[in-house]
């Protein structure tokens, strides 16, 4: 398992978990705030900073990195789910075509036209330290000629992208980016080892896991994650996009998983919920638990709160943990001020980090 990467910011270590900042900032939070949360890197998408504000203002801005205020490391994903995902619920948004996915942004502009280059373009627009390849994404009950024609088209895009990154990379002085491939092909183990074996002939640094990692339940779909993993090169990164919730990160690192990003610990937080470990499960060998019971929720709207001037959780050396109680932060959630749903995201952000330093000692 790969332990650390060089990339344009510096060294990543791994595991690592990056928290969701779609377009470019983490919900609630400033860049100081992720930094306070000892978030490594934040994972951005390509795709709707194309539409705004625009990858040549980004790059007119000196990049991500400068437009943001984010020092850390920048991986940026393709924005192929999205857009499948909203053709798919609504087919006048645009088409996925051969050589480009034709999209229509607002149902009534002009459409776009996004192809392989202009992915990794923007990307090089935005400085990124880890780039996703443009890919076809499709849904784990699609029929079997749908999950062909997805790693067909992602296998030739990986092409293209490979392509244009060579191009480009040559002007990059100092550490180059990495380029990561997506692996598809639903449910079916045959597709899958077929995408991964077609991809690891392109050359990629990294792979990721391409499709919904869940059920219609939200329940994680272990054995297609198994497939993905099994058809990546073991001597490259595997990340697992999309996922996912404390436990779940916790049995695909076992897996071979080392990179992560998901929306769950930001969303939580802003449902008032919040993560503590479990009393002396703050461990190594607590966290890799086969039962995934290292820790637990705290609503901070139960009563229980009210007059508890305790932290949220006393393992935890969070700003929020070393300075306020469950109380003054229930406090804040009750007279809607926007400070709570910020030091709750920090909180649950160093959970997800002390997470990962416990997962790397572990293993």
């Amino acid at each position: 398992m790969v332990k650390e990467l060089t990339l344009p910011f510096g060294t990543l270590k791994l595991p690592a978990f990056f928290p969701d900042a779609t377009l470019g900032v983490v919900r609630c939070l400033d860049a100081a705030d992720a930094l306070d949360a000892c978030c490594p890197g934040l994972e951005m998408n390509t795709w709707h900073l194309y539409n705004r504000p625009g990858a040549k203002l980004i790059k007119a801005a000196g990049g991500l990195r400068r437009f943001t205020g984010w020092q850390g490391a920048i991986l940026t994903d393709s924005g192929g789910f999205q857009l499948y995902s909203q053709i798919r619920e609504n087919p006048d948004y645009g088409e996925i075509r051969e050589k480009e996915i034709l999209f229509r942004p607002d149902l009534k502009g002009e459409k776009v036209h996004y192809t392989p280059e202009k992915c990794i373009q923007a990307q090089f627009n935005y400085s990124s330290d880890i780039m996703m390849a443009l890919d076809l994404c499709t849904h784990p009950n699609d029929p079997i000629e749908a999950q062909e024609r997805s790693v067909y088209l992602t296998v030739k895009w990986g092409v293209r992208c490979r392509e244009e990154y060579d191009r480009l990379v040559k002007n990059v002085k100092g550490p180059r980016p990495l380029l990561f491939g997506i692996v598809q092909g639903g449910a079916d183990r045959s597709v899958r080892m077929k995408c991964g074996e077609e991809l690891e002939k392109i050359g990629f640094d990294g792979y990721g896991f391409g499709g919904w990692p869940t059920d219609e339940n939200g329940k994680l779909y272990k054995e297609v994650l198994q497939m993905a993993a099994d058809a990546m090169p073991d001597n490259k990164v595997k990340y697992a996009m999309g996922v996912g919730r404390p436990e779940e990160i916790a049995f695909l690192y076992r897996m071979g998983y080392s990179l992560f990003d998901c929306v769950i610990p930001s969303r939580e937080a802003r449902h008032m919920r919040l993560y503590a470990f479990l009393p002396g499960q703050d461990t190594p060998e607590g966290v890799i638990r086969e039962d995934g019971k290292f820790y637990r929720f705290v609503y901070i709207m139960d009563d229980a709160c009210t007059r508890d001037f305790d932290p949220i959780d006393p393992t935890c050396d969070c700003p929020v943990c070393q300075k306020y109680s469950k109380a003054f932060l229930q406090h804040l959630f009750r007279v809607g001020d926007s400070a709570a749903m910020r030091l709750a995201t920090i909180h649950n952000l160093r959970f997800y980090s002390r997470l990962m330093e416990k997962l790397g000692e572990a293993l």
